[in-house]
């Protein structure tokens, strides 16, 4: 008996270890959110099929007309909402542990990953103008700027944003102007993979961090399928910069940065339920290679054996490559629908999230990193407050990153750093002002000067004052220039936005409820494991030999289902297998027929000699690329 509860409650506290977003628990953590059958499905008479169980944990999944009566698939996850899941809960169960290590100074990512048309966009974006249905991305902006609020006044913070996108497996900046220009991915060893001459805004409320993502929806590639209305035709990052200095028990400023990756995946799909053709398939076609490539980094790192992770087989592994299995805290929101027709797919988003719980990352504190940019902001401004108040006259030069910096018409400006040269000291000019004022009354008072020394006189004060004033300009655009550096850093402590206030009240309060739901469910648990181990020591006592064999057949009958469970679940993986082979074989099959249709065209207008041009010309071209 001691030992069925000692087993018991070892169940019980690797389940609550699991849940829990312990600094030392660095798997990734996986949640999967079924959303309501639509008015659609309904009418084409499918019916619910994924049950889900959110006080266990569990998925339970069933097939129609199989030839198993009683198949039934059971799959255990860190969390689980059914279809009348709250965002604001779902925020404070996956996101909020997130963006709260983020405020640390970790990294942190949260991504979502499903079929198309299972509310992957809902999830990460939701209504934004509804605080009750917003999603992820715009409660993480209301939870920083709430913690800023409620921080100390010695720490000061420095908020960025960024957005891009991958579409057919170019990198596009959607904060661009010209958004549909190729990015390259390139890698430091101090910095780690980042997008090149990709643009960062400053911000500094919750406001300007919205109209950025409204910008970036803009300009993000959407189509209508056969599933979706407004389906996601690219892969989109939305990343967060928060580098925090404050004051340690050294008296020293200590520098932390954190980066939030929020990730919205566009939706896997099959070409005979989206209906997709021409462009439509051609950006199925690199969604699902993709998504197939994270896959394989995903069980490359779960499989101990792998020493050789295809990170590069992707743009978007290579851009979550510290997400999966690196330095970073990592959740991953599995998407599914709970109509029968999407079984399968729904089995296979399944799995792909039962294998992700199981990898390992390393997160840290990035502590005085090396890129960070508000330590260079505030010696650049200690430079400028010195040579406005000091009588040091500085011709230091020093240097930063291009910064984008949106005001509140939403016009772009420029910031870089630039050589500054000596400048006058306000007490120089002050002791010039009288002087000159003192040199003009002397010439006025001296009546017998001749005229032409007068003259030069004057002309020689007229000199003197405009340099003065040309120094008075210098000093007033130093001036700027540093209130213009210290509008971009936040102090904590100060009352941002109402709205941004509004938004954290309504996460706090559904925190509480939530931690208390938890509670409640946690006592109902330890109940039902208690019931469990004092019917089990009940069975376990045996009167005669009759009972103890009809004992032993119910034990082997369990034995032989979980046998004849993992004999289709291998079954499901090799269906799902050829699923997949299938799906890829009709994707080329489509684009063959595209390429011959056009060939076809082209054989008939284009004359051969001018096709030979056409190929010789681009055949250049591509080597002077490559060059």
């Amino acid at each position: 008996r001691t030992s069925v509860f000692a087993f018991f409650k070892s169940v019980r506290l690797r389940r609550m270890a699991a849940k829990a977003s312990g600094k030392d628990s660095d798997n990734v953590r996986v949640a999967v959110r079924c959303r309501p059958i639509n008015e659609t499905e309904l009418r084409q008479g499918h019916t619910v099929v994924v049950r889900a169980d959110e006080v266990h944990g569990t998925i339970r999944i069933s097939k129609l007309q199989s030839r198993y009566d009683d198949e039934v698939k059971t799959f255990t996850f860190d969390t689980v909402f059914g279809p009348d899941s709250k965002q604001v809960d779902i925020y404070n169960a996956t996101a909020r542990p997130i963006v709260d290590f983020v405020i640390e100074g970790y990294n942190g990512t949260v991504f979502a990953y499903g079929q198309t048309g299972t509310g992957k966009t809902f999830t990460m974006e939701g209504n934004r103008s509804v605080p009750e249905l917003a999603g992820i991305i715009p409660n993480s902006f209301a939870h920083i700027f709430g913690h800023i609020a409620k921080s100390e006044e010695d720490t000061t913070f420095l908020v960025r944003c960024s957005y891009l996108e991958i579409y057919n497996e170019e990198v596009r900046d959607l904060l661009d102007r010209d958004h549909t220009t190729k990015k390259e991915v390139k890698e430091r060893p101090d910095v780690g993979v980042y997008v090149k001459d990709l643009k960062s805004f400053v911000v500094k409320n919750t406001d300007e961090m919205d109209k950025l993502m409204t910008i970036g929806n803009k300009n993000r590639v959407v189509g209508r399928t056969n599933m979706n209305e407004h389906s996601s035709r690219s892969h989109a990052i939305y990343t967060i910069t928060l580098e925090c200095s404050a004051l340690g028990v050294d008296k020293q400023q200590h520098l932390r940065m954190g980066k939030l990756h929020l990730v919205d995946l566009a939706g896997s799909e099959r070409q005979s339920k989206t209906g997709s053709t021409g462009e439509r398939l051609l950006e199925a076609t690199k969604i699902n290679l993709s998504l197939s490539t994270l896959g394989n980094v995903i069980s490359a790192l779960v499989d101990g054996k792998r020493t050789h992770i295809p990170y590069r087989n992707s743009k978007l592994t290579r851009l979550l490559q510290d997400s999966l299995g690196g330095n970073s805290k990592t959740v991953m929101i599995a998407n599914i629908g709970p109509a029968d027709y999407n079984y399968d797919e729904t089995i296979s988003t399944l799995w792909y999230a039962n294998r992700a719980k199981n990898i390992k990352n390393k997160a840290r504190i990035n502590e005085d990193p090396k890129d960070a940019m508000l330590r260079e902001y505030q010696k650049e401004i200690e430079l400028l407050r010195k040579q406005l108040d000091d009588d040091v006259e500085s011709s230091e030069e020093w240097e930063s990153e291009e910064e984008i910096v949106m005001d509140a018409d939403g016009k772009e400006t420029k910031c870089r750093r630039k050589k500054r040269r000596g400048s006058m000291t306000p007490k120089k000019m002050m002791a010039l002002q009288q002087q000159l004022s003192d040199e003009r009354k002397r010439l006025e008072d001296r009546r017998d000067m001749a005229e032409a020394e007068r003259q030069e006189v004057e002309d020689e004060i007229k000199r003197r004052e405009e340099e003065l004033n040309k120094a008075q300009h210098e000093h007033d655009e130093l001036e700027r220039k540093m209130t213009s550096l210290q509008s971009r850093l936040i102090v904590g402590g100060v009352d941002l936005l109402e709205k941004a206030k509004e938004q954290e009240r309504l996460l706090e309060e559904s925190a509480r409820e939530l931690a208390q739901r938890q509670q409640h469910q946690d006592k109902l648990q330890r109940q039902l494991e208690e019931k469990a181990a004092e019917r089990l020591d009940i069975e376990e006592k045996y009167v005669n030999l009759q009972e103890e064999a009809a004992g032993k057949t119910r034990k082997i009958k369990k034995v032989w289902s979980m046998l004849q469970a993992t004999k289709r679940e291998l079954e499901d993986l090799r269906t799902e297998y050829q699923r997949e082979t299938e799906g890829g074989l009709e994707n080329i099959r489509e684009l063959t027929r595209d390429i011959k249709l056009q060939s076809l065209a082209i054989d008939s207008f284009v004359p051969a000699e001018y096709q030979v041009c056409t190929v010789g010309c681009s055949i250049d071209l591509c080597i002077v690329q490559v060059s």
